[in-house]
């Protein structure tokens, strides 16, 4: 569980502009979650960075090999500290410290809860509270026939809608041993994505 006492200090802004960008990696129910410490161990000589990982995701990530200045942020630790009004709301704190967010992986599950708008546990509620003039990525990992599905089709339409940028999956042996696509990008390719988009752009005029 987070150390919530720590969460002010932690995630609120200071006048001056961080060193480096601060990412939120969140990792949803797929065995493509075995993956995430390797994707959290990618960004972090770049960027701050925190995790959230939903109840399902956990079955496949050990929390205890992620990297030691990554906090990992579970659905316990929503309400864990909060006590009366006034006291931060740690999906709002979250959405707040965060420049960047990526789902990686992104179930087709929590695909289908983000494009319907729900909100039902800690990472939901992170994306229902985002604001969409940040950058938003989304690496989905999936069985073939799911990824092939008409609602998959029209979820990703609705987070296109919204701003949200795909990575999309790629075609591979699955975990269930079927061969075809919605196996979710290497973290490699998930971490030049977001470092190549957050590249500043050359000013013109300049040498």
């Amino acid at each position: 569980m987070a150390n919530m006492e720590q969460m002010p200090e932690n995630l609120v802004h200071g006048n001056r502009q961080p060193a480096k960008p601060r990412i939120l990696l969140a990792a949803s129910g797929s065995v493509a979650a075995i993956k995430f410490e390797s994707l959290c161990r990618s960004f972090c000589d770049w960027a701050e960075v925190k995790a959230v990982a939903t109840k399902s995701s956990l079955h496949f990530i050990d929390k205890s090999s992620l990297p030691r200045d990554v906090t990992l942020y579970i659905d316990d630790d929503e309400w864990s500290s909060w006590k009366k009004i006034g006291d931060n709301v740690l999906h709002i704190e979250l959405r707040k410290w965060a420049d960047v967010m990526v789902i990686a992986p992104l179930s087709a599950n929590t695909l289908a809860k983000i494009a319907g708008g729900l909100c039902d546990n800690l990472l939901t509620c992170i994306v229902r509270a985002w604001d969409y003039n940040k950058p938003f990525y989304v690496a989905p990992a999936m069985n073939t026939f799911m990824w092939n599905n008409p609602f998959t089709k029209l979820h990703l339409e609705t987070i296109d809608k919204l701003g949200v940028s795909l990575i999309p999956p790629i075609t591979k042996r699955l975990a269930c041993g079927d061969f075809g696509n919605g196996a979710m990008a290497e973290p490699s390719q998930i971490y030049t994505t977001v470092r190549l988009a957050m590249k500043p752009k050359p000013v013109h005029g300049s040498s």
